[in-house]
This record gives structure tokens, C-alpha cells and sequence, in this order.
């Protein structure tokens, strides 16, 4: 398959409030995984293959509820293309 771009946000429930600790947890997997990304105000965008993104949001989830979230939604977005997207594709005239 070729490469993806795929977009998440996770939205976890904490009882204590301490979303950000949480969140931060989830963004930890995606630096730890070593696909290429990037985070942002509102979400994470990664780059490459669509079975090892989606494996990585399955992790990210997780381990937000392994940090004390009681629940979490995930937003995801993805952008697939057969012969290949990236994310400096789409934002290098912006930069």
C-alpha cells in the first residue's frame, strides 16, 4: 500500500481533569514509533503505512486509558492516495 497520511485527535475523559498529562501519553506512542509526524493544536498527522498508523492509534488510545482516562473518542482522518501522499506535499508552500 502506498503511503498515508492519517490525522487523529484523541479526546480522553479524566476524572482527576488532567487531560493534557493524558494526552501527552498518546502523543508519546506516535514519537516512540518512529513514523514521520507532526503535532499540533487540535490533532497529530502522521505519515505511511495505513495498517502501522492505524496500529499506532490502537496504541495511542490505550495508552490514554492507561494514564487514567476512564474513556476516550478518537477522531481520525485519513487521506489515501495509490500513488503516495505527504504531509510536505500538502503544506510546503506554506512554509
Amino acid at each position: 500500500m502506498s503511503t498515508t497520511n492519517i490525522g487523529f485527535q484523541v479526546l480522553p475523559i479524566v476524572p482527576d481533569g488532567n487531560v493534557y498529562d493524558v494526552i501527552d501519553k498518546a502523543i508519546e506512542v506516535v514519537q516512540k514509533s518512529g513514523v514521520k509526524y507532526e503535532v499540533g493544536a487540535l490533532e497529530t498527522v502522521m505519515e505511511g503505512e495505513f495498517d502501522t498508523l492505524i496500529d499506532i492509534v490502537k496504541r495511542a488510545q490505550l495508552a490514554c486509558i492507561e494514564a487514567g482516562a476512564s474513556e476516550v473518542a478518537v477522531n481520525i482522518k485519513v487521506h489515501y492516495n495509490p500513488n503516495g501522499v505527504s504531509m510536505e506535499g500538502k503544506t510546503k508552500k506554506f512554509r
